[in-house]
């Protein structure tokens, strides 16, 4: 089997294929025409979350057999296409799980006490203190959009703050949010009482602009908002 990896991977994951008798072509750089007109010439093909996997590209995989992204997400690729061509597309769903919510927890606590703007104001030579101090999170509410994989370890995490923990997830049933300290809402209740949010959706076409216009009104003023899922859910 020829496995064409068509972005930047840890060099260690080459060599493991390598050594269970794959050829590989390591090609990071790689453009979309490119991949588009080599494409026929694997039977595998590994991409991070750049190459964009159309349905236009994959007219092209004569022999491709399987897709694998090394990541959470898939929105990059043409499900429905690749599906038609009898390609089945893998991915890694706990493999940035904790990376993800620890980096969803910075950014949170970044918000509550003004960092980014602190700092640049100390650079700036000012000292004002009084300006960018901020808010406690023991007390808040935060709201959990999606409880997934990601969303349940940054409950967890701000569960440890104090802070009381609210989702929306309409595939969870109540009494698992319920054995965590959640309580599962719809969204709208959600949206009212939050004066955090933090998404952790896939981009489908149920979520993309899951939080709009009317979603942003119905939300307390001041709410403060994190993305560490995709752009698209948010407009």
């Amino acid at each position: 089997m020829k496995i064409l990896i068509s972005e930047p991977i840890e060099q260690q994951c080459v060599e493991i294929l390598k050594a269970e008798g794959f050829e590989v072509d390591f090609k990071p750089t790689m453009t979309a025409d490119e991949l588009k007109h080599s494409i026929g010439n694997y039977s595998a093909l590994v991409v991070r979350s750049a190459t964009k996997v159309t349905a236009d590209v994959l007219a092209n995989a004569s022999t491709m057999k399987v897709i694998g992204r090394a990541g959470t997400g898939v929105d990059n690729i043409d499900i429905n296409a690749a599906t038609r061509k009898g390609i089945i597309v893998l991915n890694v769903p706990g493999g940035n799980t904790v990376s993800t919510a620890e980096h969803a927890i910075s950014l949170l606590m970044a918000l509550a006490r003004n960092i980014p703007q602190a700092h640049q104001s100390m650079k700036e030579g000012k000292w004002e203190r009084k300006k960018y101090v901020g808010v406690e999170l023991c007390g808040k509410t935060l709201g959990v959009v999606g409880l997934g994989k990601v969303g349940k370890e940054v409950a967890k995490r701000c569960l440890g703050f104090e802070m009381k923990v609210i989702a929306f997830d309409p595939v969870l049933a109540p009494d698992i949010a319920a054995k965590m300290g959640i309580e599962l809402l719809d969204l709208d209740t959600l949206l009212r009482r939050s004066d955090f949010i933090t998404v952790h959706t896939p981009l489908t076409n149920e979520t993309r602009n899951l939080i709009d216009v009317r979603a942003l009104a119905m939300c307390k003023k001041g709410a403060r908002i994190i993305n560490c899922a995709r752009g698209g859910i948010i407009n």
